[in-house]
């Protein structure tokens, strides 16, 4: 089941063409991943103070429909694969119709934050996540 977390459009969002630059749809990738992290107990401050940060190795969108300026769009995020170096998400964002506006992905990283190294997370990370996986294969929702 995906975390959900609503999200409304401003208008310096948008382009030229009054419609949402499609730039902003990454962005509202990271609001998904980091509400889908805190919804499982786990910060990325959390993350940083322990010495590990969470960089984007791969991202993808695919475009449906347009946003438009003051939409009440709702991200959904899921966790689609996880490692001990490595996270995967899927992405939907639809608007308040529930209209499929954007699907996408991305893939992350853990690596040490003094080095930039690709590293391996600690139980006290990696548990939590692996449950949260765990739960949604089995169609559970998440619960910390």
């Amino acid at each position: 089941m995906p975390i959900s977390v609503e999200h409304r459009v401003n208008f310096y969002d948008t382009d030229a063409m009054e419609v949402v630059h499609h730039a902003n749809y990454i962005r509202w990738f990271e609001i998904g991943r980091v509400a889908y992290l805190r919804r499982i107990g786990i910060t990325l401050g959390a993350l940083m103070d322990a010495g590990y940060v969470f960089p984007i190795i791969k991202v993808g969108a695919a475009f449906h429909a347009p946003g438009r300026f003051d939409d009440r769009l709702m991200i959904e995020t899921t966790a689609t694969a996880l490692t001990k170096a490595k996270m995967a998400f899927a992405y939907r964002i639809l608007n308040e119709a529930g209209e499929l506006l954007v699907t996408g992905m991305s893939e992350n990283v853990f690596t040490k934050r003094d080095t930039g190294r690709i590293t391996r997370l600690p139980k006290a990370f990696y548990e939590p996540l692996e449950t949260a996986m765990k739960a949604e294969k089995e169609g559970r929702t998440i619960a910390i």
